[in-house]
């Protein structure tokens, strides 16, 4: 199954996140490649940590937000990009992983960072049992038409401004992988 998760409300990589760890739980090896999450530390790193390697593992392959404020592409985003599409197509292509997660690509395929006839024909022809997860704003046309499901995520109310980032100690999106780290840890902890 192709998944696509986009829009402009929060949520996309955490929608991934929700479904990689249902397939851990089935018993599936699944990896979450990051193609601009690279340069902070998350909370979702300790978690898939705390699930073993074997079984869940994440890579932030870039530096970090890119194309801000309408800036030209820096080479060194485009290619970073490049390696991380690699390490993704690798991954889908390898026999090793059920389930691998193209975080952020729908991003970097609207900067003009990938060619989106390139992506979309690799997941075309992807093995059968291989199960793909594309997250961003601004799906490419052509992937939306290839998915079996797409999602949009579509902002009713956020948070917002002080509150957010204060309760999760500067970092977005902390507080829910905080929690979900809390929740890991205490269950890991009764199985010894």
């Amino acid at each position: 199954m192709l998944i696509v998760y986009t829009g402009p409300g929060k949520g996309k990589t955490t929608c991934a996140l929700g479904a990689a760890f249902r397939a851990v739980g089935q018993g599936f090896r699944v990896l979450m490649v990051q193609f601009i999450k690279g340069s902070w530390h998350y909370g979702e790193l300790d978690a898939a940590k705390m699930l073993g390697d074997d079984k869940f593992e994440i890579r932030p392959m870039g530096r970090g937000f890119v194309k801000i404020g309408g800036a030209e592409t820096d080479p060194e985003d485009i290619k970073l990009a490049e390696e991380c599409w690699q390490a993704g197509r690798d991954a889908i292509y390898s026999g090793k992983y059920d389930l691998v997660i193209l975080d952020e690509i729908n991003y970097v395929i609207s900067y003009k960072m990938l060619e989106p006839d390139m992506i979309v024909e690799a997941l075309r022809s992807r093995p059968e049992r291989v199960h793909v997860i594309c997250t961003g704003r601004n799906a490419h046309p052509k992937l939306v038409e290839l998915a079996d499901l797409v999602t949009e995520m579509k902002e009713v109310k956020h948070p917002g401004g002080r509150f957010f980032f204060s309760f999760c100690s500067g970092r977005p999106s902390g507080r829910f992988f905080w929690l979900f780290g809390l929740l890991l840890q205490s269950a890991c902890k009764q199985c010894r």
